[in-house]
């Protein structure tokens, strides 16, 4: 049996709505981000972070743009109230845990293994809460779209799986909102229009906060990144055949079990298409500093002294030479 929402219809009216539902989450996601940074929450240095340039930035963009995308989907014309509801329910409960484990986590532990693994030796890591946390919010947001137990069973495991899944791309600037963004389109055309208004919202926060993103002055961080793509796993849910969730599910859970040995970061480097995607809007790579250049020293007649120079601790003393400290382009303390 195939399920999909009757949205509004007619494909212009469908996009109209889906139109009018991104541009509401659009101004709400930059009104909100203005207001959070101006007042941040428990204070600046909760939420300030340093990248790999040691420039500061904040991880206000991910709440910004959840509590936009959530409330922009309770609005958004062409929507039935249950997909509303569902949507809402993916976002705001998606960036709760999440926002919790950016605010308390440690990063000691890492990925699916690693927290639960640690859990199984009895220590409940911040990562481990929010991975319950969000299969709960899955599991509410499946039921509350309705259908027969089989779509709920999918549709849940589409939002969590997509919450967890956007989160995994969150490592350099601007990249989880492009996939956001790239997944938004490749979901509306799959339900041939009609997936518009189920996705406008996410793709309306997302799009007004790239630019923050991009100019490293801000990050989506687990709350954004986990809201984002439960909501679109979610819209996933309400506008996809049963079939092509099925095939999305299982593309979802084969990147998720790769990330677990495979490097997202060094496929998109070494790959020149997605390393073109993945630098555009970005701000340019610092050139590594050319080494100092040093007048070549004449050399010394044997057994003496010349000016400047330390003769050899016969015990073997001073300090010995210290190799370069190397800072990796690519490393970045702030996306983990």
């Amino acid at each position: 049996m195939t399920r999909r929402t009757n949205h509004a219809s007619g494909p212009g009216r469908t996009l109209a709505a889906g139109a009018r539902g991104a541009a509401l989450s659009a101004a709400a996601a930059r009104a909100v981000y203005a207001g959070l940074t101006r007042r941040p929450p428990r204070g600046r240095d909760t939420w300030d972070r340093t990248n790999h340039r040691g420039d500061q930035l904040t991880l206000l963009e991910g709440p910004a743009a959840a509590i936009a995308a959530a409330a922009a989907a309770a609005v958004t014309p062409g929507l039935p109230g249950r997909t509303r509801t569902a949507l809402a329910v993916a976002g705001v409960g998606s960036a709760a845990f999440g926002c919790y484990d950016d605010l308390a986590g440690n990063g000691d532990r890492r990925g699916f293994r690693g927290h639960l693994g640690a859990l199984a030796h009895g220590e409940v890591t911040s990562g481990a809460v929010k991975i319950v946390g969000i299969g709960a919010t899955g599991v509410t947001a499946g039921a509350l779209a309705g259908g027969p137990l089989v779509d709920v069973a999918l549709n849940s495991a589409l939002a969590a799986g997509g919450a967890n899944l956007l989160n995994l791309f969150d490592l350099r600037p601007g990249r989880a909102i492009k996939v956001a963004l790239i997944g938004s389109v490749l979901l509306a055309a799959g339900s041939r229009g009609r997936g518009w208004p189920a996705v406008a919202a996410p793709v309306g926060a997302a799009v007004a906060l790239l630019p923050e993103d991009l100019g490293e002055r801000a990050m989506l961080g687990d709350a954004g990144a986990n809201a984002l793509g439960g909501m679109l796993g979610a819209a996933a849910g309400v506008t996809l055949s049963r079939p092509a969730r099925i095939v999305l599910l299982a593309g979802i859970t084969g990147l998720t079990a790769a990330s677990e040995v495979v490097s997202f970061t060094k496929v998109i480097a070494r790959t020149p298409p997605l390393n073109w995607l993945d630098m555009l809007g970005r701000r340019p790579v610092a050139a590594p500093a050319a080494p100092a250049e040093t007048s070549p020293v004449p050399p010394v007649p044997a057994g003496t002294v010349s000016a400047g120079t330390v003769p050899a601790q016969p015990d073997g003393g001073g300090a010995e030479p210290q190799p370069p400290v190397v800072i990796p382009e690519q490393a970045s303390a702030d996306r983990t």
